[in-house]
């Protein structure tokens, strides 16, 4: 497990809680190459008092996210919760019922310590079947509508199409495109740092 943060000097409870598997965990490249990583050093120089906790582990599943997800919570108090997982859950072809509760039990657990969430959706490929990877997508959208959540649909979307962006397994984006991974999660991610009554102006979480 990935467990860092950044800004030493950050007042309690202005952290980052990046729940992720490897695509969050920086897989194949140095932790410091990330998207997590790039993250904690934009709020460093944008966002003074914020800090970065990333329990990214590689593999990791959505069942394994809730298994962690209350230690995590309690060790670093976050007041954003990421939630990044479900890729694996796909790939192994998991029950859609069961990562949809999963997903929906780590939401529902971030909001009630008090965090907002912004959960972050993946897709699966055509060779899964129309109705799997359609379910899969729709998982992400029910769970955030009923649970509170900010909705990023899919975390790979700025280089889904480019071959060159993938490591070798066609699966790992490169060091080289973290920054635009980064750039697409910040756009849904920058308003859940403003105070409660800014971010309600822009359709985040309700209070």
């Amino acid at each position: 497990m990935l467990l860092f943060a950044f800004a030493a000097t950050a007042r309690p409870g202005h952290t980052v809680l990046v729940m992720g598997d490897s695509l969050s965990a920086g897989y194949g490249m140095a932790a410091s190459q990330g998207w997590v990583s790039l993250l904690g050093e934009r709020l460093q120089a944008g966002h003074p008092g914020w800090t970065v906790a990333n329990a990214s582990i590689s593999g990791e599943t959505t069942a394994g996210g809730v298994s962690r997800i209350d230690a995590a919570l309690a060790r670093t108090q976050p007041e954003v919760v990421v939630i990044a997982l479900g890729a694996n859950d796909g790939l192994r072809g998991l029950p859609l019922a069961q990562t949809r509760a999963n997903l929906a039990k780590m939401v529902a657990a971030s909001r009630k310590a008090g965090a907002k969430v912004l959960l972050v959706g993946m897709r699966m490929p055509p060779n899964l079947g129309r109705e799997y990877t359609e379910g899969f997508e729709a998982n992400y959208r029910v769970v955030a509508k009923e649970g509170g959540a900010t909705l990023l649909p899919f975390l790979l979307e700025p280089i889904a199409a480019e071959r060159d962006a993938f490591q070798a397994d066609n699966l790992h984006p490169t060091a080289v495109v973290q920054p635009q991974l980064l750039d697409h999660v910040w756009k849904a991610l920058e308003p859940l740092l403003r105070p409660a009554q800014a971010s309600s102006k822009t359709g985040a979480n309700p209070p």
